[in-house]
């Protein structure tokens, strides 16, 4: 992969190339800073715009506003005790204590140098792990693919938020969704219901944009809010000298860690990392008194390891093509979109491509720190915006990106479809993750699966028989499926014994 460096440089410092990281970074700091967009929703308000993008600069773009995002979050978090994204949670305990205190600027310092060196650190860890991962996979055939995407599936587990049965329902979903239009093998139209429209199957956009972004319109929309809290004084970042970060500098690295190590694992997310790190730095820090009433060690602990789960979040993605959460999904979608077809060969196929993409992942890293201390001012004000409008402005952004692509009024017609079903299946407590995930690997699943027939003899037992490979990836997919069951039952047996 060193040697295609100097080819992927070229791919990203174009000027395209560099307006994207600039634009995309700037894009993910504001829409992460506004409460209730989120990480999710603001890729899939930018994913229809990269569509008229070459591959490299659109998925740059995504990753750039994904990052942006998750560091964005901090800024409302600290300034208004409101957390942007899910990820910034933890840092509400200690960052607006200190801004309460009058010091906003150095509380966003703090945050701003932990979130740089976290995704710094995580790019590092996707550049060395993602082509292991892919060498790998090399010795896969559609068996031993079908076996990988049924244990990509068993991820549904993972981000089901607490109900299995429910994420299974959701991910079923998906996977009938992306059944409908032409078979994959014969050609011959199905569950079309006689809509031409379909033939060619539902618009992967549209849905992605109508289960996320449109569906939090319609619940934010139907919820009652209390009025956001005042704003702090703030005039700016103010970065912490380097004698104060003696003795903090452990916290950072084990929070860095803790968050590359549960990035990879499927489903965890940053949030979840956020938590665990603080929970441990809270635990660990010789400060641990301190911590929920401003304490920097919180803050380090908090941001570092949610930035650090985004390099760790797209190990499987790119190596394997497994998404393991709302984002890497839509993410993967992305790739689908632009004409990559994701999974084991998505290296192999596209090397220069997937290098630029890790390249282009740490010089938006590095950009962090400048364009966070550029935007956090400006950004700032916005967080007085008032809900009715910002919600008005992204359905008005969701249906100019999804008309822009094709120009196909059906499309929009789906993604309101898609909007209604996200929103009716969330006020059920459905996760639309699943939906998403079984959307996307549905169609190479059954290729697979199909495949595999042929080279067997239309024999399912031959699939494990002859490919030790596939055996062990379909056994872990049981594993998988099975392990929520064994610890609820564990758990109601531990409930009747007391």
């Amino acid at each position: 992969m060193i040697e295609l460096l100097p080819q992927a440089i070229d791919l990203i410092f174009t000027f395209e190339g560099i307006g994207v990281l600039v634009l995309g970074t700037m894009l993910g700091v504001i829409l992460g800073a506004l409460p209730g967009i989120g990480s999710t929703v603001a890729v899939a308000m930018i994913l229809p715009f990269t569509l008229t993008m070459s591959q490299a600069p659109a998925i740059l773009m995504l990753l750039a506003v994904y990052a942006g995002s998750v560091y964005g979050g901090s800024i409302s978090a600290i300034l208004i005790n409101t957390p942007g994204t899910p990820q910034s949670a933890a840092t509400c305990l200690d960052g607006y204590p200190m801004a309460q205190r009058g010091e906003a600027g150095l509380a966003l310092g703090w945050s701003t140098i932990a979130s740089t060196i976290g995704g710094l650190v995580s790019a590092v860890v996707l550049l060395m792990a993602a082509p292991q991962l892919a060498q790998l996979a090399l010795n896969f055939g559609p068996i031993e693919t079908f076996a990988l995407i049924l244990l990509g599936l068993t991820c549904i587990v993972s981000v089901s938020e607490g109900s299995l049965i429910k994420g299974l329902i959701a991910g079923s979903i998906g996977l009938f969704l992306g059944c409908v239009g032409g078979d994959p093998i014969t050609g011959e139209a199905r569950f079309t219901f006689g809509q031409f429209q379909l033939i060619s199957g539902f618009n992967l956009l549209a849905v992605v944009i109508g289960v996320f972004a449109l569906s939090e319109v319609l619940i934010r929309a139907a919820a009652k809010h209390e009025e956001s809290t005042n704003l702090v004084s703030f005039s700016g970042i103010v970065l912490p000298a380097w004698s104060a970060w003696r003795g903090r500098w452990k916290v950072l690295a084990k929070s860095v860690a803790i968050g590359n190590g549960i990035g990879i694992l499927p489903g965890t997310g940053a949030a979840t990392a956020a938590f665990i790190s603080y929970a441990e730095a809270q635990r660990s820090s010789p400060n641990r008194k301190n911590f929920g009433k401003g304490e920097p060690d919180g803050l380090i602990a908090s941001e570092s390891a949610n930035n650090a789960v985004t390099g760790g979040a797209l190990v499987p993605t790119m190596a394997l093509g497994i998404p393991g959460d709302a984002i890497t999904a839509v993410m993967l979608a992305t790739l689908t979109l632009h004409g990559v077809t994701p999974g084991i060969r998505l290296m192999t196929d596209n090397p220069v491509l997937i290098t630029a993409i890790f390249a282009g992942f740490f010089v938006i890293n590095l950009m962090l720190l400048p364009m966070g201390m550029i935007v956090a001012k400006g950004a700032a004000p916005l967080l007085r915006l008032r809900e009715g409008y910002m919600l008005v402005l992204i359905v008005l952004l969701c249906s100019v990106g999804v008309y822009f692509v094709r120009g196909n009024p059906f499309d929009l017609m789906v993604m309101g479809c898609a909007g209604i079903l996200g929103f009716v299946l969330r006020r059920q407590g459905m996760p639309m993750a699943p939906l998403v995930i079984g959307m996307v690997l549905g169609p190479t699943l059954e290729i697979s699966l199909r495949q595999g027939l042929i080279i067997t003899d239309g024999s399912f037992l031959a699939f494990f028989s002859g490919h030790p490979i596939a055996l062990v990836l379909a056994v872990c997919a049981v594993g998988m499926l099975s392990l929520p069951m064994i610890t609820a039952a564990r758990a109601k047996r531990t409930t009747e014994d007391t």
